[in-house]
């Protein structure tokens, strides 16, 4: 059906890096580990016991690694980061387009490819003195609290506030806290979880004294020098989500590349 290269060692998706397996363990959850090491996760959906393989092809001998499990016979949906070979399953949700920045180049490179208007926004914030710090993501640190509190107004969807607080108790140097502070006080946040040579933006919050002086323009320019700085490679920056959001990321250097899409896979489907 596909074409499938091998990912690179240090290429891990979130959803398959080990500390994401740890932060579901602490919130009670049980994923469970395929031999050669890729993390399923257990649902149930409208009551039917479902296992998931998020981000990750699966390998050649799937149905035999499953069945040295005893988890052969349950369906199955798969999420694949990129196309890749996905025999007797059944496609169920098509592609979905996600934004991502190339980090490998040098600063001038990404400077020289943002935006002129996304440029002069950036400029607008450092001569407006906002400051930036960057830090682990600590227990105590309010942003997974306004982000769900923004979920819940915006109507979407994240990780539970629990989720994201376990992952920063198993991992806490994989998470990267970025700051704008404007005369003291803080007006914007960006939280990027890293994984192997990729970095995820995971939550993030402004105020209206961010969006005013452009803090997420810094704070986004700031995480990716640092996150490259320290050999990250490509940033993650979601899904395409709202025209202004994308614009957004576009206008930062971010480029839209297709995941595999959602496929199913189950024991009758396939003998059918």
């Amino acid at each position: 059906m596909f074409d499938a290269t091998p990912a690179d060692a240090r290429d891990t998706p979130l959803m398959q890096d080990p500390a994401f397996a740890a932060a579901l363990r602490l919130c009670g959850e049980a994923p469970v580990t395929l031999p050669c090491g890729l993390t399923l996760l257990s649902r149930r959906i409208a009551g039917l016991p479902v296992l998931m393989l998020p981000r990750a092809c699966p390998p050649a001998d799937l149905t035999a690694q499953l069945a040295a499990i005893g988890l052969h016979r349950r369906p199955l949906i798969l999420s694949p980061q990129t196309c890749c070979a996905l025999p007797r399953a059944l496609r169920i949700a098509p592609p979905r387009a996600l934004m991502s920045v190339d980090l490998r180049a040098d600063a001038d490179a990404r400077r020289a490819a943002l935006h002129q208007n996304w440029r002069h926004q950036l400029g607008r914030a450092v001569r407006h003195d906002i400051r930036i710090l960057h830090r682990p993501l600590t227990q105590d640190h309010p942003l997974p609290a306004l982000d769900a509190a923004q979920a819940r107004q915006r109507g979407y969807a994240g990780w539970p506030v629990a989720l994201t607080r376990a992952f920063a108790r198993t991992a806490p140097d994989q998470t990267h806290v970025f700051t704008a502070l404007h005369r003291g006080h803080r007006v914007a946040h960006m939280l990027f979880l890293t994984h192997g040579s990729r970095a995820t933006y995971h939550i993030g919050h402004t105020s209206a004294a961010g969006r005013a002086h452009h803090a997420h323009n810094l704070v986004l320019w700031t995480a990716m020098n640092a996150l490259a700085a320290q050999g990250i490679t490509q940033l993650d920056l979601g899904p395409q989500t709202t025209p202004q959001i994308d614009r957004f990321k576009r206008r930062a250097g971010a480029v839209a590349t297709l995941t595999g899409g959602t496929w199913l896979r189950w024991t009758p489907l396939t003998r059918r």
